[in-house]
């Protein structure tokens, strides 16, 4: 099955769940109408990975209703002191197909309550995949607002190696442009750990921008194959860092839908397909 198939079978809520698929990317997948039974403050995972995540802080109350698309039903809430996600110190289990992986793509719909990032911290934490050492904080693949050369900017950050530099795709545009505060975009990132390359995607279209670290952070260059380090991520967090609840940094103020997670880096026309399918719904 071609990926434009999979990831269009993967993410068709015609029943309100994702239809099984042994060959779909689709590893992680969110909705936020799929309570886990008998306990509220975790969020089923629709994707393939059976990944439960916790709701942090309010719980099931984070969840509102608010369509950030077509058909869609509830959000997740996120502000200071409540956020999402799942941690593990020897990583989590059922994340391994992120494991010693080419690329990798994060995607969801936001809707930002905010001006700037809250008192005390630069960034806004939207969605990402932490590394197979991070400590709540350092991620693989993480899409988020975050000051560059003392700019705020919307940008793609991804780390090949484990403890190694990451690479950061910051977006030319202003960031309130991208995200007008109090409307829902359909944001996606891709990283393509074998060739080096970031991008980024608003409702579909390629956002212009420059990345941030010159040479070859990655370290891509030579032989192959590059991937990434050959640990299961430590966890997935949302809305901020430190989804174990340790620490609290860089809140977001903001509703989040269909937050998805895939083992591969999608291509341009995959990401405006995967945007389209939402806008089919109803």
């Amino acid at each position: 099955m071609r990926l434009a198939v999979a990831v269009s079978v993967a993410l068709s809520l015609t029943v309100g769940v994702v239809p099984p698929s042994p060959r779909s990317d689709v590893v992680a997948y969110y909705d936020f109408d799929h309570p886990m039974p008998g306990d509220p403050a975790r969020e089923r995972d629709l994707g393939r990975s059976s990944t439960e995540i916790e709701l942090i802080g309010g719980g099931a109350a984070q969840r509102v209703r608010d369509a950030a698309y077509p058909g869609a039903g509830r959000a997740l809430q996120t502000r200071p002191g409540f956020k999402a996600g799942v941690w593990s110190a020897t990583g989590v289990r059922t994340l391994h197909a992120f494991n010693a992986v080419r690329g990798t793509t994060v995607s969801g719909w936001f809707k930002l309550s905010m001006d700037s990032p809250a008192t005390g911290f630069s960034a806004i934490g939207l969605a990402g995949i932490l590394s197979g050492t991070s400590d709540g904080h350092t991620v693989r693949a993480l899409i988020e607002v975050m000051e560059v050369d003392d700019t705020l900017r919307l940008v793609a950050l991804g780390r090949r190696i484990d403890g190694g530099a990451s690479q950061i795709y910051a977006a030319s545009e202003d960031w309130r442009t991208l995200l007008p505060k109090d409307r829902w975009v359909h944001l996606a990132a891709t990283f393509d750990f074998g060739t080096g390359r970031i991008a980024l995607y608003r409702n579909g279209v390629p956002i212009a921008g420059v990345y941030t670290e010159a040479g070859d952070p990655w370290q891509v260059s030579g032989p192959g194959p590059h991937v990434t380090s050959a640990t299961d991520p430590r966890g997935i967090k949302i809305g901020g860092s430190f989804p174990q609840n340790a620490v609290e940094r860089n809140p977001c103020d903001c509703r989040m839908d269909a937050l998805t997670f895939i083992s591969r880096s999608l291509s341009a026309r995959d990401v405006a397909r995967q945007y389209h399918s939402f806008l089919r719904r109803g």
